[in-house]
C-alpha cells in the first residue's frame, strides 16, 4: 500500500514541477522554491524499497519452512534477560 502512496506523491510533485507550482515547498525564506520541489521529487522516488525477485523467493521459502515445521525454532523471551 505504501508503494502506491509513494508513486502518487511523486506524481503530484512531478505535476507541480511541470506546472511551476513551487511555492508550497519552501520552508525557509532563503530556500529556492524550484530546487526544493525538485529535491522532494527525487526523495519521494527513493522512498519505496524494491527487493530483487530471488530475495523474495528465498524469504518465501524460509517462511514456508517455518510454517511446515521443517526448521527448529528457538524460543525467546525478554523475561529471560532479567
Amino acid at each position: 500500500m505504501t508503494g502506491w502512496q509513494s508513486i502518487r506523491s511523486a506524481f503530484v510533485i512531478w505535476l507541480d514541477l511541470m506546472r511551476g507550482n513551487y511555492e508550497n515547498y519552501v520552508v525557509l525564506p532563503d530556500d529556492c522554491p524550484f530546487t526544493e520541489c525538485r529535491d522532494w521529487f527525487w526523495v519521494t522516488l527513493g522512498e519505496d524499497n524494491v527487493y530483487p525477485k530471488h530475495f523474495l523467493e528465498k524469504l518465501q521459502a524460509m517462511v514456508a519452512a517455518i510454517d511446515s515445521g521443517d526448521v527448529d525454532l528457538v524460543s525467546f523471551s525478554f523475561e529471560d534477560w532479567d
